[in-house]
């Protein structure tokens, strides 16, 4: 998995919401979006929450 999908992972885990995230990337709220998306397809999650879950038990977040 890509640095910047794991980066939106470890804000969002930490209860950023898709704005604050984009803001402290400087990046859209759009590409926040696909990174997330990115990273579920990635890993096979259907949602973020089941990516954040799978970062956080392997010591990315």
């Amino acid at each position: 998995m890509a640095d910047d999908e794991l980066s939106v992972l470890r804000l969002m885990a930490e209860g950023d919401t898709i704005d604050v995230v984009a803001r402290k990337l400087e990046i859209s709220e759009r590409t926040v979006r696909r990174k997330a998306r990115s990273a579920c397809d990635t890993l096979g999650c259907e949602t973020t929450i089941e990516a954040i879950v799978w970062a956080v038990r392997h010591g990315h977040v």
